[in-house]
């Protein structure tokens, strides 16, 4: 259930938070046996903190305000601000293309040009309609592409931790192009192989 960084604290109670808190622990000690409806149980919750008398309720407002002091002074000591994410290395290895975004990429200029004033969900469902009525073996090159840039970006990757790494040179564009001149280099060799026999 709790999603996210384990080490954050626990979120800043309500004066009802404390008061459904200290129901629940009631109904236990009663009807220990008995699951708990929620449903059920917090529609009584409600009823019951609705005819509770602001002197009774001001004990739990206490309780709330000092939780507030506790979870504003945990998340002081935390560390991340708000946003919760820390800062992107502009110098870190780009993610390369799936298969599909390198097909997407060949493609959508040719979407665009012969429909004008398409939309950009519209031509995104051109694509994938597309992509989807592709055998596997016409999926293949941008398959092998995709799998040849995501071996680069591993090796990037490992290079960044080492130190070894210069993200000035613009790794993703340039191992892009690398693959592309290889594959290119392999059409024209197979052409060549076919050529001779």
């Amino acid at each position: 259930m709790a999603k996210g960084d384990p080490k954050k604290p626990k979120g800043k109670m309500t004066a009802y938070a404390f008061f459904v808190q200290t129901c629940r622990e009631e109904h236990k000690k009663k009807n220990p046996e008995v699951p708990v409806n929620f449903a059920e149980f917090s529609k009584k919750c409600s009823e019951r903190w609705k005819t509770m008398s602001s002197k009774e309720k001001s004990k739990l407002d206490e309780m709330a305000k000092v939780d507030k002091v506790r979870y504003d002074r945990e998340m002081k000591d935390y560390g991340p601000a708000k946003g919760g994410q820390k800062k992107k290395d502009p110098n870190a290895p780009k993610r390369p293309p799936s298969g599909f975004f390198l097909f997407c990429s060949e493609f959508r200029p040719q979407i665009k040009s012969t429909n004008p004033g398409i939309s950009i969900g519209d031509v995104a469902k051109k694509l994938g309609e597309m992509w989807n009525n592709l055998s596997d073996s016409e999926k293949q090159p941008y398959v092998s592409k995709a799998a040849k840039l995501k071996e680069k970006y591993e090796k990037d990757v490992a290079d960044k931790s080492k130190g070894k790494f210069d993200g000035a040179k613009g790794p993703a564009k340039v191992a892009r192009k690398k693959v592309e001149e290889e594959d290119e280099e392999e059409e024209q060799e197979e052409e060549e192989e076919e050529e001779d026999e």
